[in-house]
């Protein structure tokens, strides 16, 4: 079977080569047959010829053949430098008023109805003071070299409060751990959707322990759901390094610790969409910028 799979790869892959050598055979048994007249030998078969020039014509084929590479990148060893590292700052926010959104229909589940005397609008968008933009994700989108960061032993938590997910927008990095509890007297489902990691759903009746879990690739916005209350919504986002921020309703966000170069730097907002900024960083500086998101203008 290996010989075949071989002999048909040869074929297809460089078909002329075979072609060109076919011919030889052919030109050796003309020649062959001419010398077995003159000299009365028994004729061979030129079918013989054939075969054992196509073993021969595969044997070398696959010998020579060279065995997969693996794609995978070596990890990288390189450390950021302290020394020369410096930090992007800024603050995120929004012109204009923010969108209106209709109250949650809480009434199918009593317990939630009764963990929230107040309407609780969805939080897609939250502003602060002077318009300042909070659950905004800024992070290097482009321009790191390959370093090797330790991974954080804390765990990224997220609450299940008010049948609500807390915080709405919730990043680690990649093998960190990541810790979900139930703080209510309801059962919920957790429901990550992610697209390069592994999706799972588990359901969490009030009272058990929190679920503990982590992610082994880089991916942005995975959208989180409950099954059991289709209102809860919340977003993972998994990075391999530690430049990356989720404005709180300051609007404000540090990018610490980064080494020299020029990066893009991107801010990702559930409702109005990305910007991204090119920003050149030298040693130990420090440098300052600003995203505004606009109202989205009616079609």
């Amino acid at each position: 079977m290996c010989a075949a799979l071989c002999l048909f790869s040869r074929v297809n892959i460089w078909p002329q080569k075979f072609i060109a050598f076919a011919r030889r055979v052919a030109k050796i048994v003309r020649l062959r047959g001419r010398e077995n007249i003159i000299l009365k030998r028994p004729p061979v078969s030129s079918l013989t010829f054939v075969l054992i020039g196509f073993l021969a014509f595969v044997v070398s084929g696959c010998s020579h053949q060279q065995a997969p590479q693996s794609t995978e990148e070596p990890t990288p060893t390189a450390v950021v430098d302290p020394a020369t590292a410096g930090s992007i700052t800024g603050t995120v926010k929004l012109e204009g008023a923010p969108p209106t959104f209709h109250p949650i229909d809480m009434s199918a589940e009593p317990d939630c109805v009764q963990a929230n005397p107040k309407p609780v609008t969805p939080p897609i968008v939250v502003t602060g003071e002077h318009g300042a933009l909070a659950n905004v994700v800024i992070y290097v989108k482009s321009g790191l070299g390959r370093y090797r960061y330790d991974t954080p032993t804390q765990a990224a938590v997220l609450d299940q409060k008010g049948c609500m997910y807390e915080p709405h927008v919730l990043a680690f990095m990649v093998h960190q751990p990541v810790q979900i509890n139930n703080n209510d007297m309801t059962t919920h489902n957790i429901h990550p959707m992610p697209h390069m990691n592994h999706p799972w759903n588990k359901s969490q009746p009030s009272g058990a322990d929190p679920i503990q879990t982590t992610f082994d690739k880089p991916e942005l916005a995975i959208p989180v759901m409950c099954n059991v209350h289709p209102w809860m919504r919340a977003f993972f986002f998994v990075f391999d390094n530690p430049y990356f921020a989720v404005t709180s309703k300051t609007g404000a966000f540090d990018l610490n610790g980064l080494p020299p170069g020029t990066y893009t730097i991107e801010a990702w907002q559930e409702y109005y969409g990305a910007q991204e900024q090119t920003v050149t960083l030298g040693a130990n500086q420090t440098k300052s910028i600003s995203f505004v998101f606009k109202p989205k203008v009616a079609r």
